[in-house]
């Protein structure tokens, strides 16, 4: 086949890159800076090598245009703040006096000031910082950062488009600051930042950028049409400017629906879709408009989300559909590739034949320029790459890896009784009180404890052979002495053996489950200087034999107080795996739910009456169109329940969400049935408590009054403050007391110091509380 005339100018293109570097350079520099081991010189040399590199690797995979501004030292959000000066009051005086370390300040907070709130980039494990605004809010531009970048890659003779998160997404994704009505609507500042844009814009185009992406994910969800309003009204204004650069529009993680058509009659000069998973409704919804004549169309073809490798023959269907709908076709990404790792190729422990499915960052370069080429210069260039390709598609189809009768069948099995507790919760709530005999407001941390030094030293010795199994398993159960000590001593109520063996909290039951598969050098930003390594889920799951039965049963011993068993729930090891998508969500959902039912039982069996169940990925996964979320919530609910209701009433039953928009959910938290909740709520001021008592929940929650996200320790008056606000929402006899997350990245000083506090503002307002 012969490429159509109109494709001849078909370019390859990403939304962004990997920030970390191979290594993981770009965390260990920050964190050095942190420190003070490491200087402002060096850490911004590092991050201009990182970019370097990456431009560099772009380049020679033959991708045409590179992006500049993706690159962050901690959130692009934050930097789009600083980019339009909504900086926080509370932070205004750190930042001028010093811009990196108030940078910082902003992200993580001191002891003396609080960061701004944290919450999950749509339905992606990333977590973006919080703008916070409100009626006086003045907006500056300080194009200093997105000018730089740009400047660097040009100066290495690179193609670059600047990359910057576009107006209306920002003001969505914006909250009313402290002491602002709640109901105030920072859309309402739109007049106020599309100047600023405009500045930044023409300082882009005077530094020589061509071309500028402004990104509007928000778009994909469901929007009002005072917000469609909106988003005319910016485009309009910003595609009539006579200073600017070519303004390409992108929007990703789901069709655009009735943003479409504005976005499409906007005065800009093309638009970024995603073909993936929204490749039909996207396809139609352009049709719908007549296309994008004169315009340019960048096609999101190969998912930027998930590491499978592409379906070229499918790809290049749906671009030869689109050559007839734009002026220009270019290959892309979905989205950025800082949601996917950053080169399979070294990754030397996986097995040969799932090793040919995966495709990560670098991958996917070299898959959007084979497209790319297929598309402007005709199939019979790629003929090689296709015919790889269809073998390798084949072999994953075909594959006894990927599927395991006897799993299948007891899927198939699966009753309506299987998914409910043999009581109600009123009667369930009763015989656990009289179990466990715990106070008013008690106390418990939510599973993990630090990971020292010495414990990951122990482990990458154990990995390299230089520890035996008998003396790593003496460095955990030191741990977890020293944890169980530490929280009798402190006086909590419900303790944890702190999780000293697991590396990830899902990459953990992965290794020890079929079906899944473990990576060594598959990092992913999840916030900060926070990575982790998503295992990948190939086949059908079951579990071969406990998993975390000997280290709580173990952590039991040592003490008369509850130990809770901990275990993270079937939704959320889907959403933070790269998870199979050759079957529906719903069924594999299942199968883990049943590997964890197994689990449950044991740990019951073995005499644990608490066992909690996290699901902080619940609202993460929710669908982005309100019209998905029915068939989502049915499924997830009925996971969940599927894995925790084989127990006895008297087994108290926990779950666990963070860093997430909970209003949303409260129906499907209900519905999870589960005896007792914990919420991130610290950084919300108590918001999710609210909407708890707004929505009647009828069991046991706790909200958060510890941001573990922060190194600040919150003083026993703060944290006593937080519990009285949450008194006002959840009666004493269903409000715990806990942090907002685990306690994994926290040092030891700081846990002691804020644990202390914790229980001594839970005795406080305890003492507070009317004698029964």
């Amino acid at each position: 086949m012969t490429a159509k005339p109109a494709a001849a100018a078909a370019r390859s293109t990403v939304h962004g890159y990997p920030r970390q570097g191979p290594n993981r350079e770009l965390k260990k520099a920050i964190e050095g800076y942190w420190k003070g081991r490491v200087s402002t010189a060096a850490l911004e040399e590092t991050a201009r090598d990182l970019r370097r590199s990456n431009w560099q690797q772009l380049a020679e995979a033959g991708i045409h245009e590179v992006p500049t501004g993706d690159f962050s030292y901690y959130d692009h959000v934050l930097d789009t703040s600083v980019m339009v000066g909504a900086l926080p009051s509370r932070h205004r005086a750190a930042v001028e006096a010093d811009a990196l370390a108030g940078y910082f300040a902003m992200a993580r907070g001191t002891q003396d000031v609080a960061p701004l709130e944290m919450t999950k980039w749509f339905d992606t494990n990333y977590h973006y910082l919080v703008p916070e605004l409100g009626p006086g809010t003045v907006f500056t531009a300080d194009s200093t950062k997105q000018v730089t970048e740009l400047k660097e890659a040009l100066a290495l003779g690179h193609t670059a488009r600047p990359v910057l998160v576009g107006p209306i997404t920002y003001l969505l994704l914006a909250k009313p600051a402290p002491g602002v009505a709640p109901g105030f609507d920072p859309l309402t500042l739109l007049d106020r930042l599309l100047p600023v844009y405009a500045e930044v814009l023409a300082d882009l185009r005077a530094a020589g950028a061509d071309w500028v992406q402004l990104d509007e994910p928000a778009l994909v969800q469901d929007r009002t049409p005072a917000e469609l309003n909106a988003a005319e009204r910016a485009y309009r204004d910003l595609g009539t400017l006579t200073d600017r650069p070519k303004l390409l529009v992108a929007s990703y993680f789901d069709r655009l629906g009735e943003a479409l058509p504005v976005l499409a009659k906007a005065p800009v000069d093309g638009l970024a879709l995603d073909f993936t998973d929204a490749a039909a409704a996207n396809l139609d919804a352009l049709a719908a408009v007549g296309g994008l004549p004169g315009k340019r169309l960048v096609a999101g073809v190969v998912n930027g989300r998930n590491i499978w490798i592409n379906d070229f023959e499918k790809s290049l269907t749906i671009l030869g559909t689109l050559l007839g709908l734009a002026d220009r076709v270019d290959v892309a990404s979905s989205c950025s590739l800082l949601h996917v790792p950053l080169d399979s190729s070294a990754e030397r422990d996986i097995d040969p034949q799932i090793h040919r499915w995966l495709a990560f960052a670098r991958q996917k370069t070299s898959e959007i320029v084979t497209l790319a080429r297929g598309l402007g210069e005709g199939t019979d260039t790629i003929a090689a790459e296709l015919a790889a390709n269809r073998a390798d598609l084949a072999s994953r189809a075909g594959s006894a890896l990927t599927r395991d009768p006897a799993v299948r069948a007891r899927v198939a099995g699966v009753t309506d009784t299987d998914g409910r507790r043999s009581q109600p919760y009123a009667e369930r709530a009763v015989a656990q009180r009289a179990h466990l005999g715990l106070p008013l407001l008690p106390t418990t941390t939510i599973g993990s404890f630090p990971q020292t030094t010495e414990l990951r030293t122990a482990r990458a010795d154990l990995r390299r052979g230089r520890i035996d199994t008998a003396a790593y398993e003496e460095r955990i159960k030191a741990e977890i002495q020293e944890v169980i000590a530490f929280q009798e001593k402190t006086g909590i109520d419900v303790l944890v053996h702190g999780e000293p063996e697991r590396n990830d909290m899902v990459q953990y039951f992965a290794e020890q489950l079929t079906g899944y598969l473990a990576t060594q050098h598959g990092w992913v930003q999840s916030y900060g200087t926070r990575y982790v390594r998503p295992p990948i889920l190939a086949g059908d799951i079951s579990r071969p034999e406990p998993m975390t039965v000997r280290w709580t049963s173990y952590a039991q011993s040592l003490t008369g107080r509850p130990v809770k068993g901990m275990l993270t729930g079937p939704v959320t090891m889907l959403a933070w795996s790269f998870v199979r998508d050759d079957q529906p969500l719903g069924d594999t959902a299942r199968q883990v739910a049943l590997a964890l039912r197994d689990e449950v039982n044991d740990l019951e069996n073995a005499g644990s009456s608490v066992i909690q169940v996290d699901e902080p990925a619940l609202r993460e996964t929710l669908p982005l169109r309100s019209a998905d979320h029915a068939d989502y919530l049915a499924w997830a609910t009925e996971s969940f329940r599927l894995a925790t209701s084989g127990v006895r009433p008297d087994t108290q039953i926990h779950t666990h969400m963070c860093y997430a928009e909970f209003g949303d959910i409260v129906q499907a938290i209900d519905d999870l049935d589960a005896d007792v909740i914990s919420l991130e709520a610290a950084r919300s001021h108590m918001q999710v408590a609210r909407e708890l008592a707004e929505h009647g929940y009828p069991r046991e929650a706790g909200p958060g009054v510890y941001d573990i996200h922060s190194p600040r320790i919150p003083g026993v008056s703060e944290a006593a403050d937080l519990l009285r606000k949450g008194l006002q929402a959840i009666p004493a006899e269903r409000l715990w007391v806990n942090p907002d997350c685990g306690l994994k990245t926290r040092d030891w000083p700081e846990t002691r110091a804020s644990l202390e506090n914790l229980v001594a503002a839970a005795r406080e307002v305890r003492s507070e509380l009317p004698a029964s």
